[in-house]
């Protein structure tokens, strides 16, 4: 299940979407986060590019990065990134680094989460055969989605990591301890989503699930205010419902929903024709609504 959920099914984009190794970048500000490595792992972490893009997998030992915005900036507002890939690869360009530095721009800090992933073939053709599988078979039907987060533990430690680190150096960092929110994208989105229902001590103040999984869940009385963007056409998760939306209704709890015309699955900052594109604007306004934006 876990290496099917959030796949990303790759951008409609006139790009090479042939996967060419490449060295791993250096990542001199990356911070290692104590979860230890994953158990089991054989596989050493390796980078390739597509879509004019980056990507990791075979991640055994979980970082955080900071973008920090300018001091004059800062709102003292914090948000985890999580990228997506299906739990076997992390687009960590589009669906990181490119986010983080987004948000730091507007005077948000952001920190994008390398997280463990589950192993896969170290030959690169042998992965991408084993990607365009997962992907052909779509996502998988669970009528509870918790019982999947117990496939996540080590997925979800990082995060709750991510949460502490960035909590225990907030006075350094300039970030309110009480401020932090986390996004992400495809199975970071379900991370994130995991990491709200069932992260114990992260909390975080507010949550974005850009294109992930969108089944009904049990929503606690103080569930953090949700963003949710998707395209129709998204091949994964765009004809499954919109029960979490529901859920979130139900419990009267905030959530803002945009579903595009268009977009596909894993669109991400990639500059589209679609108004997909517009997603990250929305998120940004929507934080601002919620105050998110300025110094508190």
């Amino acid at each position: 299940m876990a290496a099917l959920v959030g796949a990303t099914a790759g951008p409609a984009l006139a790009q090479d979407d042939r996967m060419t190794p490449i060295a791993i970048p250096a990542q001199q500000d990356a911070i290692p986060l104590a979860t230890g490595p994953l158990p089991g792992a054989t596989a050493p972490e390796a980078w390739h590019s597509q879509y004019g893009s980056v990507f990791a997998r075979n991640v055994t030992t979980a970082t955080l990065t900071p973008f920090l915005p300018d001091a004059a900036k800062a709102t003292g507002a914090a948000v985890i990134v999580a990228p997506g890939g299906g739990f076997r690869s992390l687009s960590m360009e589009n669906e990181g680094w490119d986010v983080a530095r987004a948000l730091a721009a507007r005077g948000v800090a952001a920190f994008v989460l390398k997280y463990r992933l589950n192993q896969t073939p170290q030959d690169l053709t042998a992965f991408a055969t084993s990607m365009r599988e997962m992907v052909s078979r779509g996502p998988p039907r669970r009528s509870d989605p918790r019982a999947a987060f117990g496939e996540l533990a080590p997925q979800i430690a990082d995060a709750r990591a991510a949460f502490a680190l960035v909590r225990s150096r907030a006075g350094e960092w300039r970030v309110d301890r009480d401020r932090i929110g986390m996004v992400g994208f495809s199975a970071g989105a379900m991370l994130t989503m995991a990491t709200a229902l069932a992260g114990e001590d992260a909390k975080p103040a507010f949550i974005g699930n850009v294109y992930g999984p969108l089944a009904p869940v049990t929503v606690p009385a103080d569930a953090p205010p949700l963003f949710v963007a998707l395209a129709a056409d998204d091949p994964l998760f765009g004809n499954s419902g919109y029960g979490l939306i529901e859920s979130w209704t139900k419990a009267k709890r905030p959530v803002e929903f945009h579903l595009y015309e268009q977009g596909g699955h894993g669109f991400g900052m990639y500059p589209k024709e679609t108004t997909s594109t517009g997603w990250f604007d929305a998120f940004a306004r929507w934080l601002a609504m919620h105050g998110y934006m300025s110094a508190k």
